[in-house]
């Protein structure tokens, strides 16, 4: 055994990597390189695929497979041919990509850790292409190639318009018109400051809404309508490059819970400038501008308003030449509503005389059909499946397909009649399955990534043909996880993963980690071979690693999540234990004698409340990126689950990890990037100095980073494995864990 000296800082900081055999850590660090260099597998595969509006070609980026630099491609599918349309190398030569500070924020959002093209737009009649790159602005004729460059520099989000004439984007915090003829680019609105900006979303409906888009062009691309975002009223946040302490901090406004919001406002303005057209409606009341549509040329401007606790929200339809609204729906639930993240409703029908809707109104996620008026025709999809999202509509065949199965852990491709009645399922294969479907061809692009492993994309026809496949460059899995996938055997029947060393022994008894998040929007259970690579790592170090989706976790039905209104906590702790004590008497090779705990974010925040809380269930544990209190986290994730802190104080402080910092008495690791603009380190360090001054001993490791610290860098990825299996090791398999009584 190879030891290497090394920093221990017990109490206020502690970083330390272990070394085992040459020979070992020359596999972990291949493994730990294989999964950064290739993003577990992923790097290679056709990344946004479009299809032309005559549905004979599909334009797509694709990386190498140990390349993270997107290029752009086109395959004709009559052909099967392949070319390469754009390199970033045409673009930069050998010059190295360089980022502002507000593309950068963009890609954090989107958690965009790619290079490259990283997005394009396709305009309708499918002959040009518009790409970025290094914030300059490039317009490419699909049939010769001919590259136009766009005057200027930091433009952000552009889009052609309809009708192919002309391009938006944004420069300078105000919107811009581009004439493709002459190129010459036209600020199209006016007004910007330091604190106020325009056809941009601010950041929690980029962070939590799931909407990106600042601006939205009309059908007929004569308007567009914009967001202003005034931010003065919030709160400004800095993060300092440590490793650069003369450069000066960067700026972000950040609405922390109980604190003011930034204030939107939504305009319509003519593609050649003038004056804005306000659009008016109870902004007091209902100051979320939750998601904006405007798509289709028979029906309204739509858009869905929220009260910013989120139990109300109102779909209005816009009459675009006054700005005034009227009410379309409204929906209600005395917990929380959830936003659709898988496609801005409505969805609007060719003639304008009906609309899509989706909601829980009934219990579970359902898709409904509602005339113009409002009034509900008809539920397409029943209560029983479990929708996740919308993928299109065939009005030729008078169906809509989407995204969703019987069974909460996969996800397959689904059609419903327009009309009413039961669905067909188009997908089989057990894993998950997404798609894209282009109404005017009648095709679909169905990418699927299976619990065996198999992973691929194709282009089939309305009847489910396959015509074409999407060219794949990326490595295959050496080897697939030992996952096995079960259902709980106890009342509420948790989903839950169990991943065994590859040289498993049956009559042995084996420490456990549970591998956590059991947390809103997210699931960790899924039939997705890819997610289980590094707990089959762990695993191989002598452990068996466990994932449970507990209540508060999503794609079970409203009852099921929403119970966790008022307490982050103490439903999601007494599940995660529930669970693990369910499969320890279905398994017998689960020791709970030796339980670790470890997650990152939401998971982070749960595994230090579970290392404190329970000790005599978890007997370490290891929080990474951890919100510590909720109080300083964003407005719209945290006073949907908490309130107001103003209104709802005990809620905050039972959910406040610092609540019980003095009880700890189980080893905790915190794991933190300095650079987090999401989670702040500021959480880890109210944490570690309520720790600090209760007396108790705990274990800092900063890292370089965001909120996902160095998950592209194979070194880094390589150390912090380790450095979680060396304290795995010490505290659960190389001493003697000591018993406690949760009572004392």
């Amino acid at each position: 055994m190879k030891i290497v000296p090394q920093l221990w800082l017990t109490g206020m900081l502690f970083a330390t990597v272990l070394f085992g055999t040459d020979a070992n850590e020359a596999a972990d660090l291949k493994h730990f390189r294989d999964l950064a260099e290739t993003r577990s597998y992923t790097l290679g595969r056709p990344v946004s695929p479009r299809l032309t509006q005559d549905g004979s070609a599909v334009i797509f980026l694709r990386a190498g497979p140990r390349s993270p630099v997107l290029r752009l491609y086109e395959l004709t599918i009559a052909t099967g041919k392949e070319r390469e349309l754009l390199t970033p190398e045409q673009l930069l030569g050998a010059q190295e990509e360089k980022l502002s500070v507000e593309e950068k924020a963009r890609r954090e959002r989107a958690r965009v850790n790619l290079k490259g093209f990283t997005r394009f737009d396709l305009s309708q009649d499918g002959t040009r292409l518009l790409v970025t790159l290094a914030g300059k602005l490039y317009v490419v004729n699909r049939a010769d190639l001919k590259i136009t460059e766009v005057p200027g520099t930091n433009w952000l989000d552009p889009r052609f318009s309809p009708d192919g004439r002309s391009v938006a984007a944004v420069k300078d915090r105000e919107l811009h018109l581009i004439d493709l003829a002459t190129t010459l680019a036209t600020p199209v609105t006016k007004g910007a400051t330091e604190f106020i900006s325009h056809a941009t979303a601010e950041f929690i409906a980029q962070e939590e809404m799931e909407r990106r888009e600042g601006y939205w062009w009309s059908p007929d691309s004569q308007w567009l309508a914009y967001q202003e975002t005034d931010e003065s009223g919030v709160e400004v946040r800095y993060i300092a490059d440590p490793f650069n302490p003369q450069t000066a901090p960067t700026k972000f406004f950040y609405p922390k819970a109980g604190s003011p919001n930034a204030k939107v406002r939504l305009g319509i303005i003519a593609r050649t400038g003038g004056p804005t057209t306000w659009i008016t409606w109870d902004a007091e009341k209902y100051p979320y501008l939750a998601r904006v549509v405007w798509d289709v040329a028979a029906a309204p401007l739509c858009i869905l308003v929220q009260n910013r606790a989120q139990t109300e929200q109102h779909l209005l339809k816009v009459d675009p030449t006054t700005g005034a609204t009227s009410p379309l729906l409204r929906e209600t639930d005395s917990a929380w509503l959830n936003l659709d993240y898988g496609h801005p409703m409505p969805v609007w029908l060719k003639d304008g005389q009906s609309f899509l809707w989706t909601t829980e109104r009934g219990g579970t996620w359902q898709v409904e059909l509602h005339d113009a008026s409002g009034t509900l025709i008809r539920a397409l999809t029943p209560a029983t499946f479990l929708y996740r999202s919308f993928v299109g509509i065939d009005e030729a065949n008078r169906q809509i397909i989407v995204r969703g199965s019987l069974d909460s852990r996969e996800i397959q491709l689904r059609q419903f009649p327009l009309a009413g009645g039961g669905g067909t399922y188009l997908t089989h294969g057990f894993g998950s399955h997404s798609a894209k479907f282009s109404e005017e061809s009648g095709r679909l692009i169905h990418s699927y990534e299976l619990f065996d492993g198999h992973a691929g994309t194709e282009i089939l026809s309305a009847a489910g043909k396959v015509l074409a496949t999407l060219r794949s460059v990326a490595e295959t899995l050496p080897a697939r996880p030992t996952t096995e996938l079960v259902k709980t055997k106890s009342p509420l029947s948790f989903d839950a993963a169990l991943t065994r060393p590859r040289h498993f022994e049956p009559q042995k008894k084996y420490p456990v980690i549970l591998e956590v998040y059991a947390g809103p929007t997210a699931k960790t259970v899924n039939a997705v071979a890819r997610s289980y690579l590094t707990d089959q790592w762990t695993a191989d170090q002598g452990y068996i690693v466990v994932r449970l989706d507990g209540r508060g976790t999503p794609w079970k039905g409203r009852a099921w999540e929403r119970v966790i209104k008022g307490n982050f906590i103490d439903i999601a702790l007494t599940d995660q234990i529930a669970g693990l004590q369910a499969l320890a008497a279905q398994f017998p090779e689960l020791d709970l004698a030796h339980v670790g705990v470890k997650g990152w974010s939401f998971g982070g925040y749960f595994s230090a409340m579970a290392t404190i809380r329970r000790p005599d269930i978890f007997h370490a544990g290891i929080a990474g990126a951890p919100v510590i209190t909720w109080a300083n986290y964003d407005t719209h994730y945290t006073e949907r689950y908490l309130g107001l802190p103003q209104a709802s104080p005990e809620a905050y402080k039972v959910s406040d990890v610092t609540t019980y910092a003095s009880e700890l008495r189980r080893p905790l690791l915190l794991i933190h990037g300095l650079t987090d603009d999401n989670v702040y380190f500021q959480h880890t360090l109210q944490l570690a100095d309520a720790l600090f001054m209760a007396g108790k001993s705990y274990e800092l490791m900063p890292m370089m980073g965001t909120h996902l610290a160095g998950s592209s860098d194979p070194v880094v990825r390589l150390r912090e494995a380790q450095r979680v299996i060396e304290f795995f090791n010490r505290h659960l398999k190389n001493a003697e864990v000591k018993a406690i009584d949760a009572s004392e």
